[in-house]
């Protein structure tokens, strides 16, 4: 097949990767300008390369007349979360969605394969725009713990390697690995909620923080050098301190000054 073939193949695969990307960021985003936490910690994509596609059509037997319909992930898009249960919410928002279609589900979560990997594959078609009209691609969506995700890239990089032929010792000691990797995660899971408050204490201290310093800026503009100095000394005693409420409490009278300049 000539590459030019080729491209007009993957362009719409290109499309729906960075498509889908933009999605579950803005997803993340949106959690998090609404202040709630994110199942989606980080999200990645990318089409596969000719020379893979060539290699798995030859492995499964797959024309290449056919690699659209038979190729599963030429997009591939995998979506990394903080803990276990998080994946099954991304599940949930995934299956819930009407602007991509579930077409299979594997969950080598609870069925591990026999290597050690782990991570919950999602299947789906999605509608592209093209030039030619819209057309339905396949893409396939990882989504994994960062554990998870950490094992498998280094397992997929021995893989490779030595080209499917892994010694059994590296096999063994990936499998401990793995096991390790699942242990970690079950560890997380049990303190879940001490770290979600700990990232919620630390998120609110940053908003306002942000804040104090948008409020600093503004009363820099009008307020003589002297009390502005006694203002930066009050907020990093206080910061120091990390009392959020005593913090918030500060923000208000820095606030209470803006409205007072602008009303004099």
């Amino acid at each position: 097949m000539e590459m030019n073939n080729w491209k007009k193949i993957l362009t719409p695969y290109t499309q729906a990767v960075e498509e889908l990307k933009i999605k579950f960021k803005g997803m993340r985003n949106e959690y998090i300008n609404l202040d709630e936490y994110s199942p989606i910690e980080f999200v990645t994509g990318r089409v596969k390369k000719i020379s893979s596609i060539l290699e798995k059509a030859k492995k499964k037997s797959i024309p290449l007349d056919q690699v659209e319909e038979k190729m599963e992930d030429i997009a591939g898009i995998r979506i990394m979360c903080q803990f276990v249960e998080d994946i099954y919410k991304v599940r949930e928002i995934i299956r819930s969605r009407h602007d991509m279609y579930v077409v299979e589900e594997r969950d080598y979560i609870n069925n591990l394969k026999p290597s050690g990997y782990r991570s919950y594959h999602i299947i789906i078609k999605y509608p592209v725009q093209t030039a030619q009209g819209e057309k339905l691609v396949f893409a396939e969506i990882q989504i994994r713990t960062l554990a998870m995700n950490f094992w498998a890239t280094i397992e997929h990089s021995l893989r490779y390697k030595y080209k499917q032929n892994m010694p059994e010792h590296i096999q063994e000691r990936l499998n401990k690995a793995a096991e390790a990797a699942h242990l970690l995660d079950q560890e997380m899971a049990e303190i879940r909620e001490e770290v979600l408050k700990s990232q919620q204490g630390f998120q609110a201290e940053s908003n306002v923080v942000a804040d104090i310093f948008g409020n600093v800026q503004a009363l820099a503009k009008t307020n003589e050098q002297e009390e502005m100095n006694d203002i930066y000394e009050m907020f990093w005693s206080l910061w120091e301190e990390g009392n959020v409420d005593k913090l918030n409490q500060f923000n208000k009278e820095l606030e209470d000054k803006i409205r007072q300049v602008y009303q004099m």
